[in-house]
């Protein structure tokens, strides 16, 4: 989204934005920013809310701040790697609650709670979730939250693709649901605006969110004037800005269903409930190696399971692109040379 269109969602906004003071702002956000992100939540508490640059740095802030060497944690998987790359760098051992690929990508509770040790001190989760697009339900997450809450356990959740639910509920924020819960969010995925690289946590836990606060003075110490201006904008436009991300996803998703149902001999296609990405497994040998050739040949970039630590059988399909016909044509003119499959 350009700016103009952004600015233009207020009257006065581009007279603002233009007498915006170039200085540094709060350390945790501006109070209009944490304003209008807290009014997503039930809570609707501004010092709940910690304001970051981008998703990146709240989850690696997060786990230094509540892991220690020979900590053990439970990380949804597959996952975004530094949910469990950043534990394991700090020397907390990692153990994946595994999804099931041949089902839509649902973890299952039961195994969760054998998973949990004495040494256990956090459960992570990603919903709606990248790379399958499954989203919890209600009961499922209810279900995590009790275990989390019988253990006395921190509950991380990425939340990032919040409101992208399509053939699915909207479930409550799990900073709203437990006193220990963490929600990650971002404007990047269910808004369309990851350049302004806003990215925030909401928690109840007030001395949890002093510590994120005391680490992050020493990274980015806050973000900058202009994207938490334009962030704040956007947030009190949520719904408009979702729906345009809408938009362009729901066709997208139509024209990967019509693909899929073409190349039945190449990709097993379950079509994600929410988010922007999709898991299909690929049946023409290694998806890595069908990734590195797609690259390299056509110039369309997926990404394989390998990337995931979920073996070498799927490949990860992003459709929150407005070009995503011309990569599709990319693609199927690679498979037409016979490209797709090893030989």
């Amino acid at each position: 989204m350009p700016v103009r269109d952004l600015l233009a969602l207020e009257p006065d906004a581009t007279a603002r934005f233009e007498a915006l003071r170039i200085g540094y702002v709060d350390s945790r956000g501006t109070l209009e920013l944490r304003e209008a992100i807290a009014n997503l939540y039930d809570h609707r508490d501004a010092d709940a809310v910690l304001v970051h640059a981008g998703a990146q740095e709240p989850i690696f802030i997060f786990m230094n701040a509540v892991l220690a060497p020979g900590d053990h944690v439970v990380v949804q998987s597959p996952a975004y790697q530094s949910q469990y790359s950043i534990p394991e760098a700090i020397g907390a051992e990692v153990t994946r609650w595994h999804s099931d690929l041949s089902h839509e990508g649902a973890p299952d509770p039961q195994e969760l709670e054998r998973l949990i040790r004495p040494s256990t001190r956090a459960i992570v989760v990603t919903t709606p979730n990248n790379p399958t697009g499954f989203p919890f339900d209600r009961a499922l997450i209810k279900a995590v939250v009790a275990i989390a809450r019988r253990h006395g356990l921190w509950l991380f959740s990425d939340e990032i693709y919040r409101g992208l639910e399509r053939e699915a509920e909207l479930i409550p924020a799990v900073c709203d649901l437990y006193e220990r819960g963490v929600s990650l969010g971002g404007l990047s995925k269910a808004y369309g605006l990851a350049g302004l690289r806003v990215g925030w946590i909401a928690t109840r836990d007030r001395a949890l969110l002093d510590r994120i606060a005391m680490y992050k003075d020493y990274l980015t110490i806050c973000n900058s004037a202009p994207s938490e201006f334009l962030g704040a904008l956007a947030l009190r436009h949520n719904d408009a800005l979702v729906e345009r991300v809408r938009r362009i996803v729901e066709p997208n998703l139509d024209r990967l269903d019509e693909f899929f149902s073409r190349r039945r001999e190449l990709f097993k296609w379950q079509r994600p409930r929410a988010g922007t990405t999709g898991f299909p497994r690929y049946l023409g040998g290694s998806s890595e190696a069908f990734c590195a050739r797609l690259a390299e040949r056509a110039g369309v970039l997926l990404l394989p399971s390998t990337i995931y630590d979920a073996g070498d059988e799927h490949v990860r399909f992003g459709y929150g692109r407005v070009d995503l016909p011309e990569a599709l044509a990319a693609l199927e003119a690679f498979i037409n040379r016979g490209e797709a499959r090893e030989r």
